[in-house]
């Protein structure tokens, strides 16, 4: 006989394992009054145990429950059996009641015959993707794909900021790649409340697996703000773009202690292929003291932009923000400065040692001489050797955009002998010189042979046509082509399949460079669905229409006090990117009967 499932709030089914930590366990888990999967966080006996701990871990989850943002796994449900208190949500809106679950001694079971839980809990979107861990784990992500990865995770950091709720656990295992290739940032609110009851290196062992992207506030026990999670997202920056973290140590503590002493090694010194451009992003994000960081999300993201666009700084100014953020104090430079000339001329100090010797004074007077004498000689032998250097040097004259009968008849004007090669190009018309070897200005000996390098015109290939096809076929036809494919951009398409191609950066029929990069937009399967919950039957089925998704009326019955007739008062999928021509469930009610 299979056992009896696990139950929670008379409404949730827990299943199997699907992550685990060291402060909870992940079950993928069923909604059984809304029919749909969910995520199902439950908090660890050991730490349930604490009754201050289930306190916070309520407060921040009910926090966490009113964030709604597309970057940010939502959060449904939560509650703590021991207190029977709760927050609860059904579709998108999400509201706080004075209780939600019942809870029986450890070992009992409801008067359904299935195991109620105990420990408190969350329930969870269920998310389909992979870990940003997992994806750093295969090596350095292209730039692209990190910078897109980091936009996603500073969105949900700047919409939680004006939210009021610091993250303070970013990292790459808190962050989850969908199959859509859209960022989810998970564990909001939680992640708060074990700060709070642990808020130094050295007084909890769950908080040492994520030294290695503590802020130096955090690893010193000081306030957090804002800026805090800011730093946390530098580190997963660097470690996107280098495939490695930029403090690591034999354990946690030494770790922290880098974090709040030592300089990061610049991206570009761990990846040489890396834009100097990301050095000055990532080193203002790790700046030791919070306000030389990104004053917030916002500004952290502009930056990034700014990359995208191809605004590089120069070494110079990248050696001149090194100094600024991890440079000494100039101020206590200079008193240190000032320090030491006071001691050199103090005339008050007593002299311990007796002036050198007469005899050392003697011996550097000899040694100076004989450098002198040795220097004068290596000159008179230079003077006295023949100069091998001829006479008959004549200039390489400047050949570039001349026709190539010109351009041998000047060098032969001048003695030179002209090497002729062929080279395609699109920036010179056939028949006219590319650039010679050696270059304008070159000294040369009469004789010398000059190589030629002469255009034969662009050598072009035709755009194929490529939308409508799939991601797959597209990329086969550019090959085939000569041309290669570039950055393929998920997009909303209400009549498309997914993986369908909507659109190229090159337009058909167009002559491009062989192996240009074309860029593709992609259908990705998906359209929005908004929260329909207040609206009427009749607007709510006009609206999915217009999505090309079918409308299903589920009729619930005869309205209770307080709600009203033939207004949608729950759907089957919750507002959000859903499959294109899904049916989605209109929940309503009907008047009662006289």
């Amino acid at each position: 006989m299979s056992p009896e499932p696990r139950i929670i709030a008379g409404r949730y089914r827990v299943d199997e394992v699907i992550g685990q930590g060291g402060m909870a366990s992940v079950h993928r888990g069923y909604d059984l009054t809304l029919g749909r999967e969910v995520a199902i966080k439950i908090l660890d006996p050991e730490l349930a145990r604490d009754t201050a701990f289930r306190t916070r871990f309520r407060l921040e989850a009910q926090a966490a429950s009113r964030m709604s943002h597309p970057s940010i796994v939502r959060v449904y449900d939560a509650g703590d059996p021991s207190t029977g208190s709760g927050t609860h949500s059904t579709g998108s809106g999400t509201h706080s009641t004075g209780s939600g679950t019942h809870s029986t001694p450890s070992g009992m079971q409801s008067s359904g015959g299935a195991v109620e839980q105990t420990e408190p809990y969350i329930v969870m979107e269920l998310v389909q993707g992979t870990l940003l861990k997992d994806i750093i784990a295969k090596g350095p992500l292209p730039v692209a794909d990190a910078i897109r990865y980091e936009d996603g995770i500073l969105e949900a950091l700047e919409y939680s900021h004006r939210a009021g709720v610091v993250h303070r656990d970013i990292k790459p295992g808190n962050v989850m790649i969908t199959d859509r290739g859209t960022v989810k940032v998970m564990d909001f609110g939680i992640a708060r409340a074990v700060s709070d009851s642990s808020s130094t290196v050295a007084e909890t062992t769950q908080i040492l697996g994520t030294a290695a992207y503590f802020s130096p506030e955090q690893a010193k026990g000081e306030s957090v703000d804002a800026r805090t999670d800011l730093y946390s997202a530098g580190v997963v920056l660097y470690e996107m773009l280098t495939g490695r973290q930029p403090f690591r140590g034999d354990s946690p503590v030494a770790v922290a202690y880098q974090h709040v002493s030592e300089t990061p090694l610049p991206p570009t010194e761990v990846n040489e292929q890396l834009p100097r451009s990301m050095d000055a992003i990532v080193l203002r994000a790790l700046a030791k003291d919070p306000y030389q960081r990104f004053p917030d999300a916002g500004s952290f993201r502009l930056a990034l932009k700014a990359v995208s666009d191809g605004q590089a700084p120069t070494k110079r100014d990248i050696g001149a923000l090194t100094s600024e953020l991890y440079g000494p104090n100039p101020r206590q430079a200079q008193e240190t400065a000032r320090s030491l000339r006071q001691l050199s001329t103090d005339t008050t100090m007593t002299r311990t040692q007796s002036g050198p010797p007469v005899a050392w004074i003697w011996a550097g007077v000899a040694l100076l001489a004989v450098l002198l004498i040795s220097v004068l000689i290596w000159v008179v032998t230079l003077a006295m050797q023949p100069n091998d250097v001829p006479t008959s040097s004549v200039t390489v004259p400047n050949l570039v955009n001349l026709t190539a009968d010109d351009a041998q008849d000047a060098l032969k004007d001048r003695g030179l002998v002209p090497d002729m090669r062929e080279e395609s190009s699109m920036d010179f018309d056939e028949g006219h010189v590319i650039r010679s070897a050696p270059t304008t200005g070159a000294k040369l000996t009469a004789g010398t042979s000059v190589i030629v390098y002469v255009s034969t015109g662009a050598d072009t290939v035709e755009m194929p046509g490529v939308e409508g096809l799939s991601q797959d076929a597209a990329k086969q036809v550019l090959a085939e082509a000569g041309l290669e494919l570039g950055t393929v951009r998920p997009q909303n398409d209400k009549d498309a399949q997914a993986g369908t191609v909507l659109s190229a950066s090159v337009e058909a029929g167009a002559p491009v460079a062989p192996g240009t990069a074309v860029d593709l937009v992609i259908a990705n399967g998906y359209v929005t669905l908004e929260d329909m919950t207040g609206f009427s039957m009749d607007a709510a089925k006009g609206q999915l229409e217009k999505l090309g998704l079918t409308a299903e009326p589920v009729e619930l019955g005869p309205c209770a006090e307080g709600q009203t007739p033939n207004v949608v008062a729950s759907m089957s999928k919750s507002p959000g990117e859903v499959p294109i021509h899904s049916t989605v469930e209109l929940r309503y009610c009907v008047p009662p009967a006289a």
